[in-house]
This record gives C-alpha cells, sequence and structure tokens, in this order.
C-alpha cells in the first residue's frame, strides 16, 4: 500500500479547499509541503521577502474567492509575514498562512529558529493553530477554511512541526474533508421587508459599498433601480462602470450630509470616512455586513443586519416592482451635476504642463492608459489618493489597495497574485516613491515568472505627506522627509525588466505604451512635483 507524507496531504487538503496556487520563499522547514504541492500539481510562486508572499495570498482571495496561501519557514519566516497577516486583519481578507516549526522531538532544547509562533496571531488572526498529528492534517486545513471564511472574512495561521511533514501516512486511509463551511446568506423577508420599507418614499437615498465579496454583484442594478448617487471603495471600487452617470468619485461628503437614507453595504465608519460624523444627523443609515460587530461602530445604525452584502443586494432587486423609481429623483440629479462641476476642474487642473509633472496630471495620464479592463494595485499615500479618482477599472475588486491599515509595499505583491490569477490582462502598478522601496526586490520576482506587470512610480523625492504635516508640526526642522528623485527604473533594469524615466508630461502614456510593449516587468519612473497636500490618514 502507498504511502504519501504529510506535505503531501496538506497540499490535498488545499485542492480540496480550491487552491491551485501558493505563495512562498523557500525554507527547510517546509521542505515537504514544497514537495507535496509540486508533487500535486499546484503552481509554487516563489518571492524574495515572505511580506510579499503574505500579501500575494491575500490579493489572490480578493481576486477569486478562494483561500489565498502563503506558505513560509519557521522564525523569521514566519515573523516576517506579520505586517501582511495584518494587513488582511484590518481589511477582512481570508487568508492563510502555514509555516514551518521545529521538530517536535526538539521542543524547547533550542532548535534552528524555534519559536511558538501562534503565540504572535491572536490579535490579528481569526484562528492560529499547531497541527501537532500527521493524520489530522487535511482537517486542520480544513478548520483553517472555515474560521477564514466566517463573517466578513480574515486571516488564519497554522504551523506544521517539520517531523510532522515527513510524517508517512497510508494514502488509501486519507479522508478530505467536505461540506464543512457555511455558504454566504441574505435575509429573512421580515427584514427585507423592513428595508423595503425604509426606502419607499425617500427622496434622498445614496448608496456606499466597500468591503464586498468576489459574488455576483449587482450594485449597478441596484443604483438605477433606486436612481441613488454611488460610492465606493475598498473592494466595492470597480461595481460601477467608469463615468456612470450615478458613480460618485468627489460628492461623498456632500452626499452624506443631505441624505435621508444612507444604504450602507460593507462600509467602515473609521477615520476614512469620519467616524461617521459627516452623515445627516437625521439620515436612516441601513447597515448590512457580514460581520455583525462592524453594524453600528460610531454610527448608528437604525436598520442593520448582519448578512452578505451581496445577496442582500440582490433580494433588493427581486423587489424591484416596489422600489423602481420612474425617474431620477431632482436630489440625485443635483448631486450629480456638483460632480460633474468639481471632475471639469479636476480635468482642467490636470492639463498642466508644467514640469516636474503635475501629480493630478500624471494620474490622467496613468489611468488614461490602464483604461476600464486592467487590475490596478496602489501602493503609496498622496499619490495614490490623487490616481485613485481618476483610475477607470470597471470591474469589481480590481483596483487592489491595502485598506484601512495603510500599510505601503502591497502593491508589487498584489500585481502579482493579479498576473497569476488573470495572465491575460493588463495588470499595473501605481507607486508612491516612499512605498516603491518597501518590497522593490519583488520585480526579481516578476522577471522570475516571466509576470509582464506595468509600473509607474510618482516620484517627488519626500515622504509626501509626512513632509506635509512634519512642516505643520515644526516648521523649521524638518526631520527624515526625503528621498531625493531616485533612478529607480535602473534598479528594474538591472533585474532584467524594462525601466525607462520621464520628465515632461506628455512623454508619460508614450512611455507605459513602450512598457507594456516590451513583454517584460517595467518600470516607468515619472518625475512629479513635490507638493504640500494632507493624505486622508491624516484630514479626517
Amino acid at each position: 500500500m502507498a504511502k504519501i507524507h504529510g506535505g503531501q496531504v496538506i497540499a490535498r487538503a488545499l485542492r480540496n479547499e480550491g487552491v491551485d496556487t501558493i505563495f512562498t520563499l523557500t525554507g527547510g522547514h517546509i521542505v515537504p509541503i514544497l514537495d507535496g504541492c509540486h508533487q500535486e500539481g499546484m503552481r509554487i510562486v516563489d518571492f524574495r521577502h515572505e511580506q510579499g508572499a503574505a500579501h500575494a495570498a491575500e490579493a489572490y482571495t480578493r481576486l477569486t474567492g478562494r483561500l489565498g496561501v502563503a506558505v513560509v519557514t519557521a522564525g523569521p519566516g514566519v515573523t516576517d509575514t506579520v505586517t501582511a497577516v495584518a494587513t488582511a486583519h484590518q481589511s477582512g481578507v481570508p487568508m492563510l498562512v502555514i509555516g514551518g516549526r521545529h521538530l517536535v522531538r526538539q521542543e524547547l532544547k533550542g532548535g534552528l529558529q524555534e519559536m511558538d509562533h501562534t503565540r504572535l496571531f491572536p490579535s490579528i488572526t481569526r484562528w492560529a493553530a499547531t497541527a501537532w498529528q500527521v493524520d489530522r492534517l487535511a482537517d486542520y486545513v480544513a478548520t483553517a477554511a472555515r474560521h477564514a471564511f466566517a463573517g466578513r472574512g480574515g486571516p488564519v495561521f497554522l504551523d506544521v512541526p517539520m517531523d510532522v511533514q515527513f510524517d508517512m501516512v497510508e494514502e488509501t486511509a486519507l479522508r478530505l474533508p467536505a461540506h464543512y463551511r457555511a455558504a454566504p446568506a441574505g435575509l429573512d423577508v421580515a427584514a427585507i421587508d423592513q428595508i423595503v420599507k425604509t426606502l419607499q418614499g425617500a427622496e434622498r437615498v445614496m448608496i456606499f459599498a466597500g468591503a464586498v465579496g468576489p459574488g455576483l454583484n449587482r450594485l449597478v442594478d441596484l443604483a438605477e433601480m433606486l436612481g441613488a448617487p454611488t460610492y465606493l471603495n475598498s473592494r466595492a471600487r470597480g461595481s460601477l462602470p467608469w463615468e456612470h452617470p450615478l458613480l460618485g468619485n468627489y460628492t461623498r461628503s456632500r452626499a452624506m450630509s443631505e441624505a435621508q437614507v444612507l444604504l450602507a453595504f460593507g462600509v467602515d465608519w473609521d477615520f476614512r470616512t469620519g467616524y461617521g460624523e459627516k452623515i445627516n444627523p437625521e439620515a436612516v443609515v441601513v447597515q448590512i455586513d457580514a460581520e455583525a460587530t462592524k453594524v453600528g461602530w460610531n454610527r448608528p445604525a437604525q436598520v442593520g443586519f448582519a448578512a452578505d452584502p451581496l445577496a442582500v443586494v440582490a433580494q433588493l432587486l427581486d423587489r424591484a416592482d416596489e422600489l423602481r423609481r420612474d425617474a431620477t429623483p431632482a436630489w440625485t440629479t443635483g448631486i450629480m451635476a456638483a460632480e460633474a462641476e468639481m471632475a471639469d476642474q479636476a480635468r482642467k487642473e490636470a492639463e498642466d504642463d508644467s514640469v516636474p509633472v503635475m501629480p493630478q496630471r500624471f494620474a490622467r495620464e496613468v489611468a488614461e492608459f490602464f483604461g476600464s479592463d486592467s487590475i490596478v494595485a496602489v501602493d503609496g499615500g498622496d499619490i495614490v489618493s490623487t490616481t485613485a479618482r481618476w483610475l477607470r477599472v470597471s470591474s469589481p475588486g480590481h483596483v487592489l489597495d491595502p485598506g484601512p491599515f495603510g500599510t505601503l509595499g502591497t502593491g508589487a505583491p498584489y500585481a502579482i497574485a493579479a498576473k497569476v490569477v488573470h495572465g491575460e490582462r493588463l495588470v499595473g502598478v501605481v507607486f508612491g516613491d516612499g512605498a516603491f522601496g518597501f518590497n522593490a526586490m519583488e520585480y526579481d520576482t516578476m522577471v522570475r515568472h516571466g509576470l509582464a506587470v506595468v509600473g509607474v512610480v510618482g516620484n517627488d523625492g519626500v515622504w509626501g505627506n509626512i513632509k506635509t504635516f512634519h512642516r505643520m508640526a515644526y516648521p523649521e526642522r524638518l526631520v527624515a522627509t526625503d528621498l531625493g528623485v531616485r533612478p529607480y527604473h535602473r534598479m528594474v533594469e538591472g533585474l532584467g525588466g524594462y525601466g525607462e524615466m520621464v520628465t515632461e508630461p506628455a512623454e508619460i502614456r508614450p512611455a507605459l505604451e513602450r512598457a507594456a510593449a516590451s513583454g517584460l516587468p517595467a518600470l516607468v519612473n515619472v518625475h512629479i512635483a513635490e507638493t504640500m497636500r494632507m493624505s486622508s490618514n491624516y484630514s479626517q
């Protein structure tokens, strides 16, 4: 009778969960797992830093709806993932980090990279455990997935001692778990009735969506049915196509202050949204979130339910006969007219031919190049908040940002995952020059794996919003705020990619087109003007 080792059991359990790719950085404590994944025909994408591998696992979940997995070695391999795990935790994204662990028989003997990893993770995961038995490995993976996808979702951690990975089991005795996760669910009829009643007769209804999953997304249909101005952040970006007449980018605060009913789907009333204080105090907030603890956080939800937001959207569309508007409400028309005025002003600013390139001009050129069918990771501070308003991405979840944790260094790993999942699409990264430095060596990963990602740096040579903040607090002393305009494109060239420096606004688009045509991982390094501007991290 044939036997298989624990690493192969883990690989089969991951395949049973629907995983076809793992992200890793090799190490002695995970050799059997890597071998098992290879034997099972899984794609293995190896990074230059474990943080990058874990960021990529998060992006994989966001893009596929399946469990993203990072496999890392013991000790520093595990600790290197902490920032990425915290990022996924703050964003409510399911993912699994599998860590190697010292041998059971060497417990407390001071072996190489001996560490009780699980004690690191309780505050930033939904579940963390050690798999002590080879015959239970498939159950451990299933349990990890069940916790990862509960509620809104979040990261989980499992470490596996090296000798457990090497242990053998009879192949015929292996039983893979089945039907171990609950399906996302909507609301009962009474709850939907309450929402319908709240919406009926309200002339000033707005929609605000954020942390929604990768399921069937019909937010555009709901917006059109209600004639409601709609605002998107986080994973909901792209739910309405670029330039849809109900999509708002500039007027969210005004709409919040005037709305009678605010339909909130997967929205956090945190620093990004003024802690809910910008909402009309007389408004009725209808808040739907897969995570019950998010409902009513910082801002009361007069009508609040824990449910899958996209399932509830579909249920409301089933009540179209009761909710459809015969004409667009006058209030919506006014809000969208104000939106158009503000967009026109931004367009005028983006016509500036100054050198160095002005941020709005940079944003317009970059957004026009990437168009509506691409996947774009955004990684930085001020340049990202500027560019995000211009991006034309029109598929849900195809703008990959780091979420509320504000992590820098996510861009290259997110883009790698996107190119792995959607190899046929144009995948890009918009970097700030500070953010680029965090995981720049992952361009080597792109080169080795043939992943032709197009990156572009808005390079002003400073830590933008931090310098502004420092100047406000201590104008006579600026400390650690300047970087200099560095030739980052040459680093990418040196690794085997395509690089180009741009100083004129009219050259941005042609340079990006040359970068894409190269068929190589690419970086266009654009010298932009330093501006005094505060990002939303500090302005709320």
